[in-house]
């Protein structure tokens, strides 16, 4: 019995935290060394991409500064450029009505001495009285002579209503709504007629250019006076019965657009310079 043989008690006792190893290095280090290397790469990567986008931003920032600048000095540069250009337009503009003012006083001049000369050309007779009176007539009716009478006056103008939608939206005249407007006037008894001004006549055509209607090709702006010489009475209680009465009270009521009508005591309609009758036959 020489060998001695150690006791379960006399062995070297354990630490106390030595099973606890794996939970000990799980609480002192709760990240994995790999994620914090690939942690900080990728704050690093964020770092110099903010970097980066702030240099971008900022050379962009220059490159559109320099272009609103370039912008601004050529502005500068052409606005005396764009200033004489728009003297000269707007020069010519006033020396074409100058020169469409004179013609006209010749035109008008020319066709008083045209008269005069035709007048005295007939003779003083009976027959050159009456042939006289006739020219006059058809001259009337045709509207190459001035007419004055009683009549009426109609004032149209553009209104506002509401879309489906129930917004506010602008209903303007149209070339259709004069059109209308006088043919009701012609087919109710009317003599003569002008719009704005402008005498219509046989060669009169009531249209649209751009966002202007014209008549005898000068363009009118609202709002529209329509006068016509007839028997007032007569007239307005005709128009009624026409196309033209309902038309317009529709767009009165539902569009929103004005649409005045009045007797007058005294009209007086323009002849339309230039028009020359050759031909013409009386019912």
């Amino acid at each position: 019995m020489g060998q001695a043989t150690r006791t379960r008690d006399q062995r070297s006792p354990r630490a106390l935290d030595a099973s606890m190893d794996l939970l000990k290095q799980i609480a002192e280090h709760p990240i994995d060394p790999d994620y914090a290397v690939v942690a900080a790469r990728e704050a690093d990567r964020r770092k110099r991409h903010s970097t980066s986008s702030r240099v971008a931003f900022a050379v962009i920032a220059v490159i559109v500064g320099t272009l609103f600048t370039v912008a601004a000095l050529q502005t500068t540069r052409s606005r005396p450029v764009v200033a004489k250009e728009r003297d000269q337009l707007v020069a010519r503009i006033k020396t074409a009505e100058a020169n469409r003012a004179r013609l006209r006083d010749e035109e008008n001049e020319l066709a008083a001495e045209n008269a005069r000369l035709r007048s005295t050309g007939l003779g003083n007779d009976a027959q050159a009285e009456r042939l006289r009176t006739h020219l006059s007539d058809l001259e009337s009716r045709t509207g190459a002579a001035a007419v004055t009478g009683p009549g009426l006056k109609i004032i149209v103008d553009d209104g506002t209503g509401q879309s489906q939608s129930g917004a506010q939206v602008s209903n303007q005249v149209l070339d259709v709504d004069l059109q209308v407007l006088v043919n009701g006037l012609w087919t109710a008894g009317a003599e003569a007629i002008q719009i704005n001004g402008q005498r219509l006549t046989a060669l009169t055509a009531i249209r649209e250019a751009g966002q202007a209607i014209t008549v005898n090709y000068r363009s009118l702006t609202p709002p529209y006076e329509v006068d016509a010489i007839g028997s007032p009475q007569t007239l307005q209680a005709r128009l009624l019965e026409t196309s033209a009465g309902p038309w317009w009270n529709a767009l009165k009521e539902n569009q929103g657009m004005r649409y005045d009508v009045s007797p007058a005591d005294q009209l007086r309609l323009n002849g339309v310079p230039g028009l020359t009758v050759r031909t013409g036959r009386t019912r």
